[in-house]
């Protein structure tokens, strides 16, 4: 199987740790960064580096970027760079291409130059590190949509035993179970009859409301 290929400009912290993690997951990576220090730093855990600047149109076509699979731009603090790099590379024809935002109006910025998604790691943590400390059984909070959310909940200790029919999330609050994670593996699309037990991780969708109803009135 041919490996995915993502090109990563900007190599801070927030670079780094999604560069170390796509090569865990057995991607290449080609790391760039105008700071010779970063990109020395980095050699050693990705596939490619190069000190070059981002912006620079003809640099980034000699890189061969267009080729590249994905793009993902984690410019730290400078926006006009973010915002130039973006552009170059979906001028360039890379497939897809991501961008950190630094903020709201960055953000809309991205998303009218034609980015396929804007992330914003600070808020986006923030969210789910207060859904997670504001629902004892919330494990995570991963928002997809203005509306839709996967979240993954605890299984209490009242409610081992319990078939998903049982439970019926669907048809009480219109979310659905779509995995069970136990001690002895992964239940991907658990049927009706599929038990759940103390501590296992019941990974949802849902709306936000929806799912908000079921963890407040079956997890807690």
């Amino acid at each position: 199987m041919k490996k995915t290929q993502y090109v990563v400009v900007g190599l801070g912290r927030f670079g780094a740790s999604i560069s170390k993690e796509l090569i865990k997951l057995g991607n290449e990576v080609l790391g760039i960064d105008r700071d010779e220090e970063a990109v020395d730093e980095m050699s050693q855990f990705l596939t490619h580096t190069v000190v070059a600047d981002a912006t620079d149109e003809d640099v980034l076509k000699s890189l061969g970027v267009r080729n590249f699979d994905c793009a993902v731009v984690a410019i730290g603090d400078d926006i006009q760079s973010s915002i130039l790099a973006a552009i170059v590379l979906k001028d360039l024809g890379v497939k897809k291409v991501v961008a950190k935002a630094l903020s709201e109006l960055h953000g809309k910025v991205l998303q009218k130059i034609g980015v396929d998604r804007v992330i914003y790691p600070e808020r986006d943590m923030g969210i789910r590190v207060a859904h997670q400390l504001n629902s004892p059984n919330l494990l995570d909070y991963i928002e997809i949509s203005k509306d839709y959310t996967i979240a993954e909940l605890s299984v209490p200790k009242r409610l081992c035993g319990l078939t998903i029919r049982e439970l019926d999330p669907r048809a009480k609050f219109g979310c659905s179970v779509v995995a069970i994670n136990k001690q002895t593996g992964v239940i991907i699309a658990p049927t009706a009859t599929d038990v759940v037990n103390e501590n296992d991780m019941m990974v949802i969708i849902g709306t936000n409301v929806q799912i908000d109803k079921f963890e407040s009135e079956v997890i807690r």
